[in-house]
């Protein structure tokens, strides 16, 4: 049971540092700063939701399916990118709504999607990897 306690904190921890690293590269001012918060901050908003996620399903067979159906929806969000009825930009207008749905359709985000999909595979793998071998030794 505590071992299921420090995994839920390591996990609530890492999902704290993926939200200020997202945040800071979001803002950042400097040189490249466009590439920064327009694309490499998507990195940590597919990391996000992977730990978030695997926050309330830990099976190990989830480790491999969870970035797979984040991936799927983030998909799905960007092309709904392209639709713009009234409430869908009210919501996007708001800056919980901008950050979770975006505003702008890109191509190049989907390699984004790819690349934060997969940290953020290797992340829980890495977290079920040190759970697991924690709990082979207790």
């Amino acid at each position: 049971m505590l071992q299921n306690r420090k995994e839920t904190l390591f996990t609530i921890i890492s999902m704290l540092i993926v939200v200020t690293m997202g945040l800071f590269f979001k803002y950042y001012k400097g040189i490249a700063s466009e590439w920064f918060n327009n694309s490499f901050s998507t990195l940590f908003y597919e990391i996000f939701w992977c730990l978030f996620i695997f926050l309330w399903v830990r099976h190990p067979k989830a480790v491999n399916k969870i970035p797979i159906w984040v991936f799927i929806a983030t998909c799905i969000i960007e092309f709904l990118q392209l639709w713009k009825p009234p409430l869908l930009q009210q919501i996007r207008a708001t800056f919980v709504g901008r950050m979770i749905l975006g505003s702008t359709f890109v191509w190049s985000d989907f390699i984004y999607y790819i690349f934060g999909s997969l940290l953020g595979w290797l992340w829980l793998w890495q977290l079920q990897r040190v759970f697991n071998a924690k709990k082979d030794v207790c």
